[in-house]
């Protein structure tokens, strides 16, 4: 596995050789880049990027960004997130990225990843899978991989799910991104995460093109309360899941993530001791 990471990094037009080193430094020869507006990110500027961490050495993993929301009921808007991942797919081929990341959003206009009575409707899943289907056609175009998420509150709710729209929309552009604490949704998931590891690899794993790596733990309250931790200090079962990566793909990234700057040597050294002994290797 190749170990990436979210953060250490200013925002993309900031990033200079400094910065490029530091991450490099710090143990990591991949990161996850994030453009706000992909569709006015001016593509030589993006070159010059490209330039600068290839200078340090350092891959781009993934191209993330935000764009408008693929199941939007609006015709209007969900066009308009489908130009914007298109954007960002060829953001991505300039950067030479490892997948460009796809979130299937949400109906709750308070963000993508928030619940929403309607997420799991046909109707919804018909509308992601017909602009899925869209924007793999630009993906093919730049010769580029899309790499799907799911999440238990999100219209994706299920590796079963996941598996659906994959096969409904039937293109080789389209692939898959691990995470599997987003698919943790109940007590008895969290103390034995392997029954969903499990499903995940045997339903999605000749499909999975990226992971992103973060731990979870159940918080002492009484309503429920599954809380994302730093890596090694919850239960996920890492060195079952690390297995599980070598197997599909030793080349293939795991990116840490959702933690501020100060956490992010931690979870690497956590991710390192569960490698270690699952006798799983890490290029760093």
């Amino acid at each position: 596995m190749k170990l990436g990471v979210v953060g250490l990094l200013p925002p993309w037009e900031q990033i200079d050789q400094a910065a490029a080193w530091r991450v490099r430094s710090a143990g990591f020869c991949g990161v996850s880049i994030f453009f706000n507006r992909p569709l006015e990110a001016n593509l030589d500027a993006v070159r010059r990027l490209k330039a600068t961490l290839d200078e340090a050495g350092l891959e781009v993993a993934q191209a993330n960004g935000w764009y408008e929301v693929l199941v939007h009921p609006d015709e209007e808007l969900r066009a308009a997130g489908i130009r914007g991942l298109a954007a960002l797919t060829r953001i991505g081929r300039v950067l030479d990225a490892g997948s460009v990341y796809v979130r299937p959003g949400s109906l709750n206009p308070r963000g993508a990843w928030t619940p929403h009575p309607e997420n799991r409707t046909p109707q919804t899943f018909d509308r992601l899978v017909n602009s899925l289907r869209a924007a793999t056609q630009a993906a093919l175009s730049e010769g580029m991989t899309l790499a799907l998420e799911g999440h238990v509150i999100s219209m994706l709710h299920t590796p079963r799910r996941v598996r659906d729209v994959l096969d409904a929309v039937g293109s080789p552009a389209l692939k898959f991104n691990s995470d599997p604490v987003n698919f943790i949704g109940t007590v008895d998931d969290v103390y034995n995460p392997r029954p969903v590891l499990t499903e995940l690899y045997d339903l999605l794993g000749k499909d999975t093109v990226a992971a992103h790596l973060k731990d979870l733990a159940v918080s002492d309250q009484l309503v429920l309360h599954i809380d994302e931790v730093v890596i090694g200090e919850g239960t996920m079962d890492y060195g079952f899941f690390l297995r599980q990566i070598e197997a599909i793909n030793p080349g293939m990234y795991g990116i840490i993530e959702h933690l501020p700057d100060e956490k992010i040597p931690a979870a690497r050294e956590g991710v390192l001791r569960a490698a270690k002994r699952a006798g799983v290797p890490v290029q760093m």
